[in-house]
């Protein structure tokens, strides 16, 4: 196994509330099924993921000085094969997550870290130029720093989540990017024409997680080369929390592509990551022995 992965991404501290059903727009009430604080971002989900796999990881986040930043900080630096660069974004992004135990979501962000340029962004460009691969998540430090991504000539992964097709903020990461990760919640009810388009416009991989019924990708290998599609069943597995799931999903599937896996293998890797998230409360399953209860 050769070489880092870079990431530059969200880390955050989220509160976890257990739900029978989400919340209806009236007022009433309701009891939990039950509560936790855990980790969360989809930047520490994928190096996490990837630290799982003995890949050397670098993170480069925004997390503030307040205690849960300390508390965020103090348990990533604890990951084997994750190497954090944390930059004082004066307030520690936190979220809380209503879930239902059927996957159900809606996240609320109390608190965004401040994200403006500074002298960091330097060490990151520099630490780019040498990494296997990169991968942007959404952010607005992320999105800055795509120009000196593709000077770098560093292969570009990046995962615009519940893009609905239209949104013009994730546009800049799709047109960067060679592999592209996305989930259906908003795409419609097919997403294939959207990804055999970006496919046809010059993205090497795009891959659409489906929950339960596993994911979708397209692909093609060389510029004038056909495009094919390949399908993955999700992992049969008893599910406890299905935080972190589509970022266990991209980082087995580039983990396994860096290995030289073709792509229908590297979905069957993503696909057993993600099962091994999903047993886990937390957002992945290395950290069951490093939070406090």
């Amino acid at each position: 196994m050769s070489g880092r992965v870079i990431i530059s991404g969200p880390a955050s501290w989220n509160e976890i509330v257990l739900l029978e059903h989400l919340p209806e727009p009236t007022p009433h009430m309701q009891f939990a099924l039950g509560d936790h604080e855990t980790v969360g971002g989809t930047g520490a989900g994928k190096a996490l993921g990837l630290a799982a796999f003995g890949r050397e990881v670098e993170l480069h986040t925004l997390i503030g000085t307040d205690a849960d930043g300390e508390r965020l900080r103090g348990i990533l630096e604890r990951v084997p094969n994750l190497e954090l660069h944390a930059v004082d974004g004066n307030r520690t992004e936190r979220h809380l997550n209503l879930m239902t135990p059927l996957g159900g979501r809606v996240s609320i962000y109390l608190s965004t870290p401040d994200d403006r340029p500074g002298p960091e962004d330097h060490r990151l460009t520099t630490a780019m130029e040498d990494a296997e691969a990169i991968v942007l998540d959404l952010s607005e430090r992320s999105r800055r720093m795509i120009p000196d991504a593709r000077a770098s000539g560093r292969p570009i992964w990046t995962d615009v989540h519940d893009y609905d097709g239209t949104t013009e903020f994730h546009r800049d990461f799709i047109d960067a990017a060679q592999v592209v990760f996305m989930n259906g919640d908003r795409i419609g009810p097919d997403p294939l024409p959207f990804m055999r388009g970006l496919v046809e416009g010059g993205a090497r991989l795009v891959v659409c997680t489906l929950g339960a019924q596993g994911a979708v990708a397209v692909s093609r290998d060389a510029k004038d080369g056909p495009v094919r599609e390949h399908r993955v069943d999700a992992v049969p597995v008893e599910v406890v929390d299905v935080n972190g799931a589509g970022d266990a999903f991209m980082s087995g599937v580039l983990h396994a592509t860096l290995d030289g896996a073709d792509v229908d293998r590297a979905l069957e890797v993503g696909a057993e990551h993600a099962a091994s998230a999903i047993v886990s409360r937390h957002l992945h399953s290395s950290l069951d022995a490093l939070i406090d209860d």
